[in-house]
């Protein structure tokens, strides 16, 4: 049995590799992509959404744009020191052909998720956003959803954004307050696993092996986001971040998990923080919240064979 999954994206040069890596993964079958600022700005993340579905030839898989600014704030701008100008390495790749749903991505996400109850799995690599307004338009999707496992926060480990914050979560912390205290079944794959996953020069070199068209998009765009990782942290290669949670959903044993409830702290210079509730007491902030699957440790090498094994063997 395939798993239905809506990737909630900000292509970003890790989304295309985690969105190209779900399409080659037999186990999964995208039904659409919606899209959201974090990388990019929304309708640049639309653009490219539609871009990587034609370079993998899946036009036939939906694009929905989701919001434009955070729920409770202005949207503080892209990153083109990290994934480029265009958000693709500076590729600078010509117009998509193929055109996003008239909808928006939080009434499209509700549609699905109450078309196909207990069947459709998402998968938010950006921030949240998308997902805590489908929340707010229609609570009852937190009962008919299959799983919620997204990319982002920081547990136990420093930020990336700021000393406090992961990327994805300080973009919309209010949001993601929501989506963690929301009633349903989350999966937390942040920074305290995918800084431990390492994909090497020399993994990254295979991808050249390969030839098709996503491989050769992955080995043009990588260099901007390489040299990112190499100057800002002294890696070998890169940090998978965002194929970490497609890598969740198709295997969880990858992945050693602890649960806690969550919350986001939306004020001050550690805005954007999820901060677990650790111990055995649970204090007021914590109390009454759901618990979420917080990923702690990750067997690195094989999540790093299971990407290569879908995009090059």
């Amino acid at each position: 049995m395939t798993r239905k999954i809506i990737i909630d994206t900000d292509p970003g040069i890790d989304d295309a590799m985690a969105i190209f890596f779900a399409l080659r993964s037999p186990e999964l079958d995208v039904i659409g992509l919606t899209t959201i600022f974090g990388n990019v700005h929304t309708t640049l993340a639309t653009t490219n959404a539609l871009r990587l579905l034609e370079i993998a030839n899946r036009s036939d898989i939906p694009v929905i744009k989701g919001a434009d600014n955070p729920i409770a704030a202005e949207y503080e701008g892209p990153v083109p020191f990290v994934h480029g100008n265009d958000g693709q390495g500076n590729l600078d790749l010509p117009p998509p052909t193929s055109k996003a749903l008239d909808t928006t991505a939080a009434e499209w996400i509700i549609e699905q998720i109450m078309t196909h109850p207990g069947k459709v799995t998402l998968v938010p690599i950006g921030p949240l956003t998308n997902i805590a307004l489908a929340l707010r338009l229609e609570p009852r999707i937190a009962e008919n959803v299959q799983e919620v496992v997204l990319m982002g926060g920081n547990a136990v480990v420093p930020g990336n954004a700021t000393p406090a914050a992961e990327a994805n979560i300080h973009n919309d912390p209010e949001a993601a307050d929501l989506v963690f205290g929301a009633n349903w079944r989350v999966t937390m794959i942040g920074l305290d696993v995918t800084h431990r996953v390492n994909m090497t020069r020399a993994d990254i070199a295979r991808y050249a092996e390969v030839g098709s068209a996503m491989t050769n998009h992955v080995m043009r765009m990588l260099p901007v986001y390489q040299g990112y990782f190499e100057k800002a942290y002294g890696s070998d290669g890169i940090y998978v971040h965002d194929s970490s949670a497609v890598a969740y959903v198709i295997d969880p044993t990858l992945f050693r998990t602890e649960s806690w409830s969550i919350r986001v702290e939306t004020m001050g210079i550690s805005r954007g923080k999820t901060w677990p509730s650790l111990g055995e007491v649970v204090l007021p902030p914590w109390q009454n919240r759901p618990r979420v699957n917080v990923a702690v440790d990750v067997d690195s090498p094989r999540l790093v064979a299971l990407e290569h094994a879908r995009m090059i063997e």
